[in-house]
């Protein structure tokens, strides 16, 4: 199975407190990679630096054909290019909310990468009937729940034809009642052979869901493996002190 994501020795810091502190792990292309950890613990950076939200200091990330060393200081085109090969759910959705459903899936296929707007709409319309949400297209963010928002920013990452899904804990911002129909999608996507990389908190749906997990404390990767040995038999001290917090946390 070929790699499409490739990450070497990346390392970040913000001030003194280094965050990142080289991290290493491949991603196959077709497969789910599960990120747990503790608050604090790097995840979110780990996921912001393959979309270069956060520029890394030191270390080298391949997306598919572009491969960039942060360390050499890569310039405003190569960044552009290897955003490109991503897209990103965040924790809240960060819809516009001065603009429809329909508006907010189109925005950047039109405006960044200038595709023709009834092509845009098009798939647009096709990415809302596939998260469930057609009837949705007319109304704005307001009007909807939180779990119809982050699906609509599944939809919005997707119709930027991105190689890899990035998502930074898409359901801690939901209601607990709200958080399956999220997970629903994200399923789907899997079946559908998508390539994803999911910071997440939910452990049965890692188990369900990841064909491979990491477990990251203090910004390196302490564990990883399929999710039938992290998460059932993890071979870490720190990863079974987690893991049952989690699991039990009373």
């Amino acid at each position: 199975m070929t790699d499409l994501l490739t990450v070497r020795d990346v390392r970040k810091a913000f001030g003194d407190h280094d965050v990142l502190r080289g991290i290493s792990f491949d991603v196959a292309a077709g497969t789910v990679t599960a990120v747990i950890g503790p608050s604090g613990s790097g995840k979110t950076t780990v996921l912001r630096t393959l979309n270069a939200l956060d520029q890394a200091d030191a270390g080298v990330i391949t997306i598919g054909d572009v491969s960039v060393d942060f360390a050499a200081a890569p310039d405003r085109a190569v960044l552009t290019r290897f955003r490109a090969q991503s897209g990103m759910v965040f924790q809240s959705h960060n819809l516009f909310p001065h603009m429809t459903v329909l508006q907010n899936v189109i925005e950047g296929p039109v405006v960044a990468q200038r595709r023709p707007k009834q092509e845009a709409r098009d798939e647009a319309l096709r990415l809302l009937e596939q998260v469930g949400l057609a009837e949705k297209a007319g109304q704005y963010p307001y009007q909807l729940s939180g779990g119809q928002q982050q699906r609509v920013g599944i939809a919005r990452a997707l119709a930027l034809r991105p190689k890899l899904m990035l998502f930074d804990e898409p359901t801690s911002a939901l209601d607990p009642e709200l958080v399956g129909e999220v997970l629903q999608v994200i399923k789907d996507l899997a079946q559908e052979g998508w390539t994803m990389v999911v910071v997440t908190h939910e452990i049965r749906f890692a188990q369900q869901v990841a064909d491979q997990v990491l477990f990251i404390d203090g910004g390196v990767v302490l564990e990883s493996g399929p999710p039938s040995q992290v998460l059932t038999e993890p071979e870490q001290p720190r990863t079974r002190q987690f893991l049952q917090r989690i699991l039990d946390p009373i």
